[in-house]
Protein backbone atom coordinates (compact mmCIF):
# COMPACT_ATOMS: atom_id res chain seq x y z
CA UNK A 1 0.00 0.00 0.00
CA UNK A 2 2.86 2.34 0.83
CA UNK A 3 4.46 1.73 -2.57
CA UNK A 4 1.15 2.47 -4.30
CA UNK A 5 0.90 5.81 -2.58
CA UNK A 6 4.40 6.75 -3.78
CA UNK A 7 3.59 6.23 -7.47
CA UNK A 8 4.36 9.37 -9.53
CA UNK A 9 1.01 9.75 -11.26
CA UNK A 10 -0.47 11.60 -8.29
CA UNK A 11 2.47 13.97 -8.22
CA UNK A 12 2.17 14.63 -11.95
CA UNK A 13 -1.47 15.70 -11.56
CA UNK A 14 -0.58 18.14 -8.83
CA UNK A 15 2.34 19.48 -10.83
CA UNK A 16 0.20 20.13 -13.90
CA UNK A 17 -2.43 21.93 -11.81
CA UNK A 18 0.22 24.08 -10.17
CA UNK A 19 1.78 24.96 -13.50
CA UNK A 20 -1.59 25.97 -14.89
CA UNK A 21 -2.31 28.19 -11.90
CA UNK A 22 1.19 29.66 -12.09
CA UNK A 23 0.76 30.39 -15.78
CA UNK A 24 -2.52 32.22 -15.18
CA UNK A 25 -0.93 34.16 -12.31
CA UNK A 26 2.01 35.13 -14.53
CA UNK A 27 -0.37 36.31 -17.25
CA UNK A 28 -2.16 38.55 -14.74
CA UNK A 29 1.18 39.88 -13.53
CA UNK A 30 2.13 40.70 -17.12
CA UNK A 31 -1.21 42.48 -17.58
CA UNK A 32 -0.48 44.50 -14.44
CA UNK A 33 2.94 45.45 -15.80
CA UNK A 34 1.34 46.46 -19.09
CA UNK A 35 -1.06 48.69 -17.17
CA UNK A 36 1.88 50.33 -15.41
CA UNK A 37 3.43 50.99 -18.83
CA UNK A 38 0.22 52.78 -19.83
CA UNK A 39 0.43 54.79 -16.61
CA UNK A 40 3.90 56.07 -17.49
CA UNK A 41 2.65 57.21 -20.90
CA UNK A 42 -0.34 58.87 -19.25
CA UNK A 43 1.87 60.84 -16.86
CA UNK A 44 3.81 62.24 -19.82
CA UNK A 45 0.51 63.08 -21.52
CA UNK A 46 -0.81 64.84 -18.38
CA UNK A 47 2.40 66.87 -18.11
CA UNK A 48 1.69 68.27 -21.58
CA UNK A 49 -1.92 68.96 -20.57
CA UNK A 50 -0.77 70.97 -17.52
CA UNK A 51 1.65 72.98 -19.65
CA UNK A 52 -1.11 73.65 -22.19
CA UNK A 53 -3.48 74.81 -19.44
CA UNK A 54 -0.88 77.23 -18.04
CA UNK A 55 -0.31 78.64 -21.54
CA UNK A 56 -4.08 79.06 -21.93
CA UNK A 57 -4.28 81.08 -18.69
CA UNK A 58 -1.41 83.32 -19.80
CA UNK A 59 -2.78 83.91 -23.29
CA UNK A 60 -6.31 84.69 -22.05
CA UNK A 61 -5.03 87.00 -19.29
CA UNK A 62 -6.61 85.02 -16.46
CA UNK A 63 -3.45 84.51 -14.41
CA UNK A 64 -4.20 87.38 -12.00
CA UNK A 65 -7.78 86.17 -11.41
CA UNK A 66 -6.47 82.63 -10.95
CA UNK A 67 -3.92 83.64 -8.29
CA UNK A 68 -6.38 85.95 -6.51
CA UNK A 69 -9.03 83.22 -6.38
CA UNK A 70 -6.59 80.68 -4.96
CA UNK A 71 -5.46 83.15 -2.29
CA UNK A 72 -9.00 83.45 -0.91
CA UNK A 73 -9.82 79.74 -0.73
CA UNK A 74 -11.26 78.38 2.54
CA UNK A 75 -9.10 75.31 3.22
CA UNK A 76 -11.69 73.90 5.63
CA UNK A 77 -14.11 73.23 2.79
CA UNK A 78 -11.32 71.72 0.69
CA UNK A 79 -10.53 69.35 3.56
CA UNK A 80 -14.21 68.46 3.77
CA UNK A 81 -14.14 67.62 0.05
CA UNK A 82 -11.11 65.38 0.55
CA UNK A 83 -12.89 63.54 3.38
CA UNK A 84 -15.95 63.18 1.14
CA UNK A 85 -13.84 61.49 -1.52
CA UNK A 86 -12.24 59.22 1.09
CA UNK A 87 -15.76 57.92 1.73
CA UNK A 88 -15.94 57.16 -1.99
CA UNK A 89 -13.03 54.77 -1.42
CA UNK A 90 -14.57 53.34 1.78
CA UNK A 91 -17.89 52.62 0.05
CA UNK A 92 -16.01 51.02 -2.85
CA UNK A 93 -14.28 48.59 -0.47
CA UNK A 94 -17.60 47.91 1.27
CA UNK A 95 -19.22 47.03 -2.07
CA UNK A 96 -16.53 44.40 -2.65
CA UNK A 97 -17.02 43.10 0.90
CA UNK A 98 -20.74 42.63 0.26
CA UNK A 99 -19.87 40.70 -2.91
CA UNK A 100 -17.83 38.06 -1.02
CA UNK A 101 -19.36 38.05 2.46
CA UNK A 102 -21.76 35.20 1.68
CA UNK A 103 -18.88 32.82 0.85
CA UNK A 104 -17.48 31.25 4.06
CA UNK A 105 -14.41 29.96 2.21
CA UNK A 106 -13.47 33.10 0.26
CA UNK A 107 -9.69 33.63 0.60
CA UNK A 108 -9.75 37.44 0.29
CA UNK A 109 -9.61 39.69 3.34
CA UNK A 110 -10.37 43.35 3.98
CA UNK A 111 -6.84 44.50 3.14
CA UNK A 112 -6.91 42.51 -0.09
CA UNK A 113 -10.11 44.29 -1.11
CA UNK A 114 -8.63 47.65 -0.13
CA UNK A 115 -5.78 46.87 -2.54
CA UNK A 116 -8.27 45.88 -5.27
CA UNK A 117 -10.32 49.09 -4.89
CA UNK A 118 -7.15 51.21 -4.78
CA UNK A 119 -6.00 49.58 -8.04
CA UNK A 120 -9.34 50.48 -9.61
CA UNK A 121 -9.05 54.12 -8.49
CA UNK A 122 -5.43 54.35 -9.69
CA UNK A 123 -5.68 52.70 -13.11
CA UNK A 124 -9.16 54.05 -13.89
CA UNK A 125 -7.68 57.53 -13.85
CA UNK A 126 -4.33 56.86 -15.47
CA UNK A 127 -5.20 54.59 -18.41
CA UNK A 128 -7.29 55.40 -21.50
CA UNK A 129 -10.97 54.67 -20.79
CA UNK A 130 -9.86 52.98 -17.56
CA UNK A 131 -8.77 49.91 -19.58
CA UNK A 132 -5.94 49.11 -17.16
CA UNK A 133 -8.19 48.78 -14.11
CA UNK A 134 -9.77 45.30 -14.67
CA UNK A 135 -6.51 43.35 -15.26
CA UNK A 136 -4.85 45.09 -12.32
CA UNK A 137 -7.77 44.27 -10.01
CA UNK A 138 -7.98 40.65 -11.21
CA UNK A 139 -4.26 40.24 -10.61
CA UNK A 140 -4.62 41.39 -7.00
CA UNK A 141 -7.58 39.06 -6.41
CA UNK A 142 -5.58 36.09 -7.73
CA UNK A 143 -2.67 37.11 -5.53
CA UNK A 144 -5.06 36.88 -2.57
CA UNK A 145 -5.88 33.25 -3.42
CA UNK A 146 -8.75 33.35 -5.94
CA UNK A 147 -8.60 31.46 -9.21
CA UNK A 148 -8.52 33.50 -12.40
CA UNK A 149 -12.14 32.55 -13.17
CA UNK A 150 -13.36 33.51 -9.70
CA UNK A 151 -11.43 36.80 -9.73
CA UNK A 152 -12.67 37.67 -13.21
CA UNK A 153 -16.28 36.89 -12.32
CA UNK A 154 -16.14 38.93 -9.10
CA UNK A 155 -14.56 41.90 -10.86
CA UNK A 156 -17.00 41.64 -13.77
CA UNK A 157 -20.00 41.56 -11.43
CA UNK A 158 -18.69 44.60 -9.58
CA UNK A 159 -18.18 46.39 -12.92
CA UNK A 160 -21.76 45.65 -13.98
CA UNK A 161 -23.21 46.99 -10.73
CA UNK A 162 -21.02 50.10 -10.87
CA UNK A 163 -22.02 50.88 -14.46
CA UNK A 164 -25.66 50.25 -13.63
CA UNK A 165 -25.30 52.52 -10.59
CA UNK A 166 -24.11 55.37 -12.81
CA UNK A 167 -27.20 54.98 -14.98
CA UNK A 168 -29.56 54.76 -12.00
CA UNK A 169 -27.97 57.81 -10.35
CA UNK A 170 -28.23 59.85 -13.55
CA UNK A 171 -31.88 58.86 -13.91
CA UNK A 172 -32.62 60.00 -10.35
CA UNK A 173 -30.85 63.33 -10.96
CA UNK A 174 -32.76 63.93 -14.20
CA UNK A 175 -35.99 63.17 -12.40
CA UNK A 176 -35.36 65.77 -9.65
CA UNK A 177 -33.36 68.35 -11.62
CA UNK A 178 -34.61 67.98 -15.20
CA UNK A 179 -36.33 71.37 -15.09
CA UNK A 180 -33.10 73.05 -13.91
CA UNK A 181 -31.11 71.65 -16.83
CA UNK A 182 -33.75 72.70 -19.34
CA UNK A 183 -34.07 76.23 -17.91
CA UNK A 184 -30.30 76.77 -17.74
CA UNK A 185 -29.12 75.02 -20.89
CA UNK A 186 -32.19 74.74 -23.11
CA UNK A 187 -31.89 72.27 -25.96
CA UNK A 188 -28.33 71.41 -24.91
CA UNK A 189 -30.02 69.29 -22.25
CA UNK A 190 -30.52 66.78 -25.05
CA UNK A 191 -26.77 66.09 -24.88
CA UNK A 192 -27.15 65.04 -21.27
CA UNK A 193 -30.11 62.84 -22.17
CA UNK A 194 -28.04 61.33 -25.00
CA UNK A 195 -25.20 60.55 -22.58
CA UNK A 196 -27.70 58.98 -20.21
CA UNK A 197 -29.12 56.91 -23.06
CA UNK A 198 -25.62 55.80 -24.06
CA UNK A 199 -25.03 54.60 -20.49
CA UNK A 200 -28.33 52.70 -20.52
CA UNK A 201 -27.37 50.98 -23.79
CA UNK A 202 -23.91 50.16 -22.42
CA UNK A 203 -25.34 48.59 -19.26
CA UNK A 204 -27.99 46.80 -21.33
CA UNK A 205 -25.33 45.16 -23.51
CA UNK A 206 -23.37 44.03 -20.47
CA UNK A 207 -26.50 42.62 -18.81
CA UNK A 208 -27.44 40.84 -22.04
CA UNK A 209 -23.99 39.27 -22.10
CA UNK A 210 -24.47 38.11 -18.51
CA UNK A 211 -28.00 36.76 -18.90
CA UNK A 212 -27.93 35.53 -22.53
CA UNK A 213 -24.30 34.71 -23.30
CA UNK A 214 -24.76 32.40 -26.33
CA UNK A 215 -26.40 34.83 -28.79
CA UNK A 216 -24.14 37.66 -27.64
CA UNK A 217 -21.03 35.49 -28.10
CA UNK A 218 -22.25 34.49 -31.59
CA UNK A 219 -22.69 38.16 -32.55
CA UNK A 220 -19.32 39.01 -31.03
CA UNK A 221 -17.58 36.27 -33.01
CA UNK A 222 -19.14 37.55 -36.23
CA UNK A 223 -17.95 41.09 -35.50
CA UNK A 224 -14.44 39.84 -34.66
CA UNK A 225 -14.21 37.89 -37.91
CA UNK A 226 -15.50 40.90 -39.84
CA UNK A 227 -12.92 43.36 -38.47
CA UNK A 228 -10.16 40.74 -38.73
CA UNK A 229 -10.99 40.05 -42.39
CA UNK A 230 -10.68 43.75 -43.18
CA UNK A 231 -7.36 43.98 -41.33
CA UNK A 232 -8.60 46.43 -38.70
CA UNK A 233 -7.04 44.44 -35.84
CA UNK A 234 -3.84 42.41 -35.76
CA UNK A 235 -3.77 38.63 -35.52
CA UNK A 236 -2.49 38.71 -31.94
CA UNK A 237 -5.32 40.98 -30.79
CA UNK A 238 -7.85 38.90 -32.69
CA UNK A 239 -6.76 35.69 -30.95
CA UNK A 240 -6.78 37.37 -27.56
CA UNK A 241 -10.29 38.80 -28.03
CA UNK A 242 -11.55 35.50 -29.43
CA UNK A 243 -10.24 33.48 -26.46
CA UNK A 244 -11.63 35.98 -23.98
CA UNK A 245 -15.05 36.09 -25.60
CA UNK A 246 -15.47 32.33 -26.02
CA UNK A 247 -13.52 31.04 -23.04
CA UNK A 248 -14.24 33.42 -20.17
CA UNK A 249 -17.58 35.07 -20.93
CA UNK A 250 -19.57 31.89 -20.34
CA UNK A 251 -17.98 31.50 -16.92
CA UNK A 252 -18.59 35.17 -16.12
CA UNK A 253 -22.22 34.75 -17.12
CA UNK A 254 -22.69 31.65 -14.97
CA UNK A 255 -21.15 33.30 -11.92
CA UNK A 256 -23.10 36.53 -12.42
CA UNK A 257 -26.40 34.64 -12.66
CA UNK A 258 -25.45 32.72 -9.53
CA UNK A 259 -24.70 35.97 -7.68
CA UNK A 260 -27.89 37.64 -8.94
CA UNK A 261 -30.00 35.00 -7.20
CA UNK A 262 -29.08 36.64 -3.90
CA UNK A 263 -31.39 39.62 -4.40
CA UNK A 264 -30.77 41.11 -0.95
CA UNK A 265 -27.00 41.15 -1.44
CA UNK A 266 -27.30 42.68 -4.92
CA UNK A 267 -29.66 45.41 -3.67
CA UNK A 268 -27.38 46.22 -0.73
CA UNK A 269 -24.39 46.46 -3.10
CA UNK A 270 -26.35 48.77 -5.40
CA UNK A 271 -27.29 51.08 -2.50
CA UNK A 272 -23.63 51.24 -1.42
CA UNK A 273 -22.61 51.96 -5.02
CA UNK A 274 -25.07 54.87 -5.23
CA UNK A 275 -23.64 56.30 -2.00
CA UNK A 276 -20.14 55.88 -3.41
CA UNK A 277 -21.01 57.74 -6.61
CA UNK A 278 -22.75 60.48 -4.63
CA UNK A 279 -19.50 61.16 -2.74
CA UNK A 280 -17.70 61.78 -6.04
CA UNK A 281 -20.46 63.74 -7.77
CA UNK A 282 -20.87 66.12 -4.79
CA UNK A 283 -17.26 67.39 -4.91
CA UNK A 284 -18.09 70.62 -6.86
CA UNK A 285 -20.34 71.64 -3.95
CA UNK A 286 -17.36 71.70 -1.55
CA UNK A 287 -15.21 73.61 -4.06
CA UNK A 288 -17.93 76.23 -4.50
CA UNK A 289 -18.24 76.70 -0.75
CA UNK A 290 -14.45 77.02 -0.51
CA UNK A 291 -14.70 80.15 -2.67
CA UNK A 292 -17.53 81.52 -0.53
CA UNK A 293 -20.11 81.07 -3.28
CA UNK A 294 -23.69 79.90 -2.54
CA UNK A 295 -24.25 76.29 -3.53
CA UNK A 296 -27.12 73.84 -3.77
CA UNK A 297 -25.99 70.31 -2.91
CA UNK A 298 -28.60 68.59 -5.09
CA UNK A 299 -27.91 70.79 -8.14
CA UNK A 300 -24.14 70.38 -7.77
CA UNK A 301 -24.51 66.61 -7.44
CA UNK A 302 -26.75 66.45 -10.52
CA UNK A 303 -24.24 68.48 -12.57
CA UNK A 304 -21.42 66.30 -11.24
CA UNK A 305 -23.29 63.22 -12.42
CA UNK A 306 -23.71 64.62 -15.95
CA UNK A 307 -20.05 65.69 -15.98
CA UNK A 308 -18.85 62.17 -15.12
CA UNK A 309 -20.99 60.71 -17.91
CA UNK A 310 -19.22 63.06 -20.33
CA UNK A 311 -15.79 62.18 -18.92
CA UNK A 312 -16.48 58.46 -19.32
CA UNK A 313 -17.46 58.99 -22.96
CA UNK A 314 -14.05 60.50 -23.83
CA UNK A 315 -11.46 57.75 -24.60
CA UNK A 316 -8.55 59.58 -22.95
CA UNK A 317 -6.97 59.19 -19.49
CA UNK A 318 -9.29 60.83 -16.98
CA UNK A 319 -11.54 62.03 -19.81
CA UNK A 320 -9.07 64.83 -20.56
CA UNK A 321 -10.76 67.39 -22.78
CA UNK A 322 -14.26 66.35 -21.81
CA UNK A 323 -13.58 67.23 -18.17
CA UNK A 324 -12.43 70.77 -19.00
CA UNK A 325 -15.23 71.53 -21.46
CA UNK A 326 -17.94 69.91 -19.34
CA UNK A 327 -16.89 71.65 -16.12
CA UNK A 328 -16.74 75.05 -17.82
CA UNK A 329 -20.18 74.61 -19.39
CA UNK A 330 -22.01 73.16 -16.37
CA UNK A 331 -20.45 75.28 -13.61
CA UNK A 332 -19.58 78.61 -15.29
CA UNK A 333 -22.68 80.32 -13.89
CA UNK A 334 -21.92 79.06 -10.37
CA UNK A 335 -18.18 79.85 -10.17
CA UNK A 336 -18.05 83.06 -12.23
CA UNK A 337 -14.54 84.57 -12.07
CA UNK A 338 -13.40 81.66 -9.90
CA UNK A 339 -13.92 79.14 -12.71
CA UNK A 340 -10.22 78.50 -13.65
CA UNK A 341 -9.14 78.13 -10.01
CA UNK A 342 -12.27 76.11 -9.22
CA UNK A 343 -11.50 73.68 -12.01
CA UNK A 344 -7.92 73.19 -10.81
CA UNK A 345 -9.00 72.49 -7.23
CA UNK A 346 -11.83 70.17 -8.31
CA UNK A 347 -9.49 68.28 -10.64
CA UNK A 348 -6.89 67.97 -7.89
CA UNK A 349 -9.39 66.52 -5.38
CA UNK A 350 -11.24 64.33 -7.89
CA UNK A 351 -8.31 63.16 -10.03
CA UNK A 352 -4.76 63.78 -8.78
CA UNK A 353 -5.17 63.30 -5.01
CA UNK A 354 -6.92 59.89 -5.34
CA UNK A 355 -4.02 58.69 -7.48
CA UNK A 356 -1.50 59.71 -4.81
CA UNK A 357 -3.57 58.07 -2.04
CA UNK A 358 -4.27 54.87 -4.00
CA UNK A 359 -0.67 54.21 -5.06
CA UNK A 360 0.66 53.04 -1.64
CA UNK A 361 -2.55 51.09 -0.92
CA UNK A 362 -2.18 48.79 -3.92
CA UNK A 363 0.43 46.69 -2.11
CA UNK A 364 -1.77 45.88 0.91
CA UNK A 365 -2.39 42.18 1.67
CA UNK A 366 -4.44 40.42 4.32
CA UNK A 367 -2.60 38.17 6.77
CA UNK A 368 -5.51 36.69 8.78
CA UNK A 369 -6.69 33.15 8.14
CA UNK A 370 -10.44 33.57 8.67
CA UNK A 371 -12.70 34.59 5.80
CA UNK A 372 -14.78 37.78 5.93
CA UNK A 373 -17.91 35.63 6.29
CA UNK A 374 -16.60 33.86 9.40
CA UNK A 375 -15.28 37.09 10.91
CA UNK A 376 -18.68 38.73 10.39
CA UNK A 377 -20.59 35.85 12.00
CA UNK A 378 -18.17 35.84 14.94
CA UNK A 379 -18.58 39.60 15.39
CA UNK A 380 -22.37 39.41 15.07
CA UNK A 381 -22.47 36.53 17.54
CA UNK A 382 -20.67 38.64 20.13
CA UNK A 383 -23.05 41.54 19.54
CA UNK A 384 -26.22 39.45 19.85
CA UNK A 385 -24.74 37.57 22.79
CA UNK A 386 -24.12 40.82 24.61
CA UNK A 387 -27.66 42.01 23.88
CA UNK A 388 -29.19 38.75 25.12
CA UNK A 389 -27.03 38.67 28.24
CA UNK A 390 -24.75 35.79 27.24
CA UNK A 391 -21.10 36.04 28.19
CA UNK A 392 -18.54 33.93 26.34
CA UNK A 393 -15.61 32.88 28.45
CA UNK A 394 -12.20 31.70 27.37
CA UNK A 395 -11.48 28.18 26.20
CA UNK A 396 -10.71 25.31 28.55
CA UNK A 397 -9.86 21.66 28.21
CA UNK A 398 -12.54 19.08 28.60
CA UNK A 399 -11.66 15.51 29.35
CA UNK A 400 -9.42 13.40 27.17
CA UNK A 401 -11.09 11.48 24.41
CA UNK A 402 -10.74 7.77 23.80
CA UNK A 403 -7.73 8.55 21.60
CA UNK A 404 -6.10 10.45 24.43
CA UNK A 405 -6.51 13.91 22.84
CA UNK A 406 -7.75 16.96 24.75
CA UNK A 407 -10.87 18.73 23.41
CA UNK A 408 -11.10 22.49 23.62
CA UNK A 409 -14.39 24.26 24.16
CA UNK A 410 -16.02 27.36 25.56
CA UNK A 411 -18.55 27.93 28.29
CA UNK A 412 -21.35 30.43 27.77
CA UNK A 413 -23.12 31.52 30.91
CA UNK A 414 -26.32 33.50 31.18
CA UNK A 415 -26.41 34.93 34.73
CA UNK A 416 -29.75 35.10 36.45
CA UNK A 417 -31.24 38.54 36.80
CA UNK A 418 -30.34 39.41 40.37
CA UNK A 419 -28.73 42.23 42.26
CA UNK A 420 -25.07 41.73 43.16
CA UNK A 421 -23.87 43.67 46.18
CA UNK A 422 -20.17 44.24 46.62
CA UNK A 423 -17.25 43.18 44.45
CA UNK A 424 -16.44 40.19 46.71
CA UNK A 425 -19.86 38.55 46.37
CA UNK A 426 -19.73 35.70 43.85
CA UNK A 427 -21.69 32.70 42.69
CA UNK A 428 -19.87 29.51 41.74
CA UNK A 429 -20.96 26.37 39.98
CA UNK A 430 -18.81 23.27 39.98
CA UNK A 431 -18.72 21.31 36.74
CA UNK A 432 -17.97 17.65 36.30
CA UNK A 433 -14.28 16.91 36.83
CA UNK A 434 -13.62 19.89 39.12
CA UNK A 435 -13.97 22.83 36.69
CA UNK A 436 -15.76 25.82 38.21
CA UNK A 437 -17.74 28.68 36.68
CA UNK A 438 -17.71 31.70 38.97
CA UNK A 439 -19.58 34.99 38.61
CA UNK A 440 -17.64 37.79 40.26
CA UNK A 441 -19.60 41.02 39.97
CA UNK A 442 -20.06 41.44 36.21
CA UNK A 443 -17.29 38.99 35.26
CA UNK A 444 -17.55 35.27 34.55
CA UNK A 445 -14.48 33.15 35.25
CA UNK A 446 -13.84 29.49 34.45
CA UNK A 447 -11.26 27.83 36.66
CA UNK A 448 -9.96 24.32 36.91
CA UNK A 449 -9.76 21.63 34.23
CA UNK A 450 -12.47 19.27 33.31
CA UNK A 451 -10.97 15.81 33.22
CA UNK A 452 -12.40 12.44 32.46
CA UNK A 453 -13.15 10.21 35.50
CA UNK A 454 -10.15 8.07 36.46
CA UNK A 455 -10.52 4.37 35.60
CA UNK A 456 -8.63 1.53 37.37
CA UNK A 457 -7.49 -0.51 34.36
CA UNK A 458 -6.15 -3.44 36.41
CA UNK A 459 -9.44 -3.78 38.28
CA UNK A 460 -11.39 -3.88 35.01
CA UNK A 461 -9.09 -6.63 33.65
CA UNK A 462 -9.54 -8.73 36.81
CA UNK A 463 -13.32 -8.28 36.71
CA UNK A 464 -13.36 -9.36 33.10
CA UNK A 465 -11.41 -12.54 33.84
CA UNK A 466 -13.68 -13.41 36.77
CA UNK A 467 -16.78 -12.94 34.61
CA UNK A 468 -15.29 -15.20 31.92
CA UNK A 469 -14.53 -17.94 34.45
CA UNK A 470 -18.15 -18.02 35.63
CA UNK A 471 -19.63 -18.61 32.14
CA UNK A 472 -20.92 -22.19 31.57
CA UNK A 473 -18.94 -24.21 29.05
CA UNK A 474 -20.59 -24.63 25.65
CA UNK A 475 -21.20 -28.17 24.30
CA UNK A 476 -18.94 -29.16 21.47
Amino acid sequence: MTDELKKPKKKVALKVSGASSSKAHNEDAEADKESMGQVRKTLVFLAFVVVAYVIYLVVTGQVDEFVTSLAGVDLGWILAGVICFLFYYVFGVLAYVLSVISDPDSPVGIRDLMSVEASGVFFMRLTPSGAGAPPAQIYRLTRAGMTVGQAGALNFTRFVLYEAGEGVFAAIMLLFCGNYFYEQFGDVTLIGIFLFGFKVVQVGVVLALCLFPRPVIAIGNWLLRFVHRHGWIKEEKYQKFYETLNGEMSEFSARFRSASKNVGEMCATMVVTLLQLGCMYALPYFVLRAFGEPADLLICTACGSMLELLINAVPLPGGTGGAEVGFAYLFKGMFGVHLPAGFVIWRAVEYLLPVLIAAPCMGMRSTGGLSINRRWHSFWGRITGGINGYIETGSFKSGASSAGQGIKGTVTVKPKARKVEGAKKLTAKTLEGGAKVQIRGNKTVVTGTRSAPQVDIQAKIAAGKAAAGQKPSQPK
